[in-house]
């Protein structure tokens, strides 16, 4: 009788490991119309793209993709309780405040919706990485740089992760880039797809 209760708590043990190990995680990206996939089809935007990779290569976790065309950090907020109310969320990511600062938004009301939407995902003990932004210099120098200090500030304040600006390699490459001179083209996506997959090997492992 010892021997058979044995076995069954082997294989319950073997089990619940098992089913630990295989635990997947979903990555909410909460977005503007760069992750959006604007100006093309969505299977080529860099956020399919990069699922995709991770399908193959059997990665325990996906990016739900939340992201929408013109979305600003205010209209993030409004919708980000919404979206963690109706999925489990292991990590959330928030690539906004690009179209606040085209639109020349005061930069102190971009970074109180920023730690607004941090602290929402942060009371539900959600991981939260935080995408540095940049804009075009049409608003000077002083504006860009208060701009820019916004997203160093949240993070620093929050203790979120700050990820680098992840159109760095693309954004001063014409040939990349939509005639707008915002919005990467279809040759930009793959490049954008690498590199935020090295920033999550180095978040989610």
């Amino acid at each position: 009788m010892k021997n058979y209760l044995l076995f069954i708590y082997l294989i319950l043990f073997s089990l619940l490991n098992g089913s630990k190990a295989q635990a997947f995680n979903t990555i909410l990206l909460l977005g503007d119309s760069v992750s959006a996939s604007y100006g093309m089809q969505q299977h080529q935007g860099w956020v399919h793209l990069l699922n995709e990779q991770l399908s193959e290569q059997k990665a325990p976790y996906s990016i739900l993709n939340a992201s929408i065309s013109g979305e600003t950090t205010s209209g993030g907020l409004s919708r980000l309780p919404g979206i963690l109310a109706d999925n489990e969320v292991a990590h959330l990511i928030i690539e906004l405040g690009g179209n606040d600062g085209l639109r020349g938004y005061n930069p102190k009301a971009i970074k109180n919706n920023l730690l607004q939407m941090v602290s929402l995902a942060q009371e539900k003990n959600i991981p939260v990485s935080l995408m540095q932004i940049k804009i075009t210099p049409n608003y000077g120098p002083r504006y860009n740089q208060m701009f820019e200090a916004v997203f160093k500030e949240v993070a620093q304040e929050t203790d979120a992760t700050l990820l680098p600006f992840f159109m760095e390699q693309v954004a001063l490459n014409k040939a990349l880039m939509q005639a707008d001179g915002i919005h990467p083209n279809v040759k930009a996506q793959q490049i954008i797809a690498d590199y935020v997959e090295q920033q999550l090997n180095q978040l989610m492992n």
